[in-house]
């Protein structure tokens, strides 16, 4: 397992894009941008501004840590996509981590581990149960005492960290959905295709 090679951590799982650069556990570089939308074109200069800030280049890295989620989609598929390429074109594993693990690492696995979601719900995951979407008034009303996510910055930082020490398997990280996609399909029927008989 790598823990003191060069490891980019990054997220946009959520309203920004986060990122950090580590050795070993020392951060080199770090930086958060809160946003919306605009992670697709922001990202990768902001990863690369992360990599010239630490006085490091890509064909440096060792691994690379990225956010699964939960979280918003697009924002969760940006991230993973990138990712995924980055390794491709490295030659070096990407390892997917999500919020959940580092609410655990930074709080011990026997938290409520619990993500903020859009409409006063909550992502959560209790000791050794499955993820599920709740009003965040029942998460919080439980009896146990959440953990919240971290801020971006802690959140990349930990992703990193996470990764640096997490086993590769060889699989390429992938989302992670914890409810269905809010788009529908199409309420159009297909087009009708002729077949060419002359």
């Amino acid at each position: 397992m790598a823990s003191d090679g060069l490891i980019l951590g990054f997220d946009t799982s959520a309203a920004h894009c986060a990122a950090a650069l580590l050795s070993g556990d020392r951060v080199l570089a770090c930086r958060t941008e809160d946003m919306g939308r605009g992670q697709a074109e922001r990202l990768m200069p902001l990863l690369q501004e992360v990599l010239s800030e630490g006085g490091a280049t890509w064909a440096e890295l060792m691994r690379i840590g990225v956010g699964i989620g939960p979280g918003n989609f697009t924002g969760i598929r940006i991230s993973v996509s990138a990712a995924r390429g980055l390794a491709l074109a490295l030659d070096i594993p990407a390892i997917g981590i999500s919020t959940f693990d580092v609410i655990d690492r930074l709080n011990g696995p026997d938290c409520v581990a619990v993500v903020p979601a859009p409409r006063d719900q909550a992502y959560i995951r209790v000791p050794g149960g499955t993820p599920e979407l709740t009003p965040l008034a029942e998460a919080e009303a439980s009896g146990f005492a959440p953990a919240f996510a971290p801020s971006p910055d802690i959140l990349a930082q930990n992703i990193a960290r996470l990764a640096a020490t997490a086993p590769t398997n060889g699989q390429a990280p992938a989302p992670l959905y914890i409810r269905p996609a809010d788009a529908a399909p199409a309420r159009d029927l297909p087009p009708v295709i002729l077949a060419d008989d002359a």
